[in-house]
């Protein structure tokens, strides 16, 4: 399956909406883009992973570096998920205590409140 990346921005916040399968062959691109708007100045990400249909460990690699990175550069980020079986593989490799995950994108930037 095709991955798909459209990148919009909430406020301050630089929203990447992921769709499709993140998996040992698609993460590079993802990967990439992320790199891409970091390094062009973006300190707030969300990565809403709304439309993903499969998370494999090397999507889980790809997030976590991209967690470091904005960290390093006092930034955010943050992941919108609400499928039951992705948020499991977070639950089960304990990411979830180390990623900040949200059910919607308004929750993840605050703009509902």
């Amino acid at each position: 399956m095709e991955l798909s990346l459209a990148t919009r921005t909430v406020g301050e916040h630089t929203v990447l909406e992921v769709g499709g399968e993140v998996d040992v062959y698609t993460a590079p691109r993802l990967r990439e883009r992320l790199l891409e708007l970091i390094d062009g100045g973006a300190r707030h990400v969300v990565v809403d992973l709304g439309r993903v249909d499969f998370l494999d460990s090397t999507g889980l690699g790809v997030l976590v570096g991209a967690l470091k990175r904005l960290r390093t550069a006092d930034g955010t980020f943050a992941l919108v998920c609400d499928k039951e079986p992705l948020l499991k593989i977070f639950r089960i490799t304990a990411l979830d205590q180390v990623f900040p995950l949200h059910p919607t994108v308004e929750a993840a930037t605050g703009a509902g409140a």
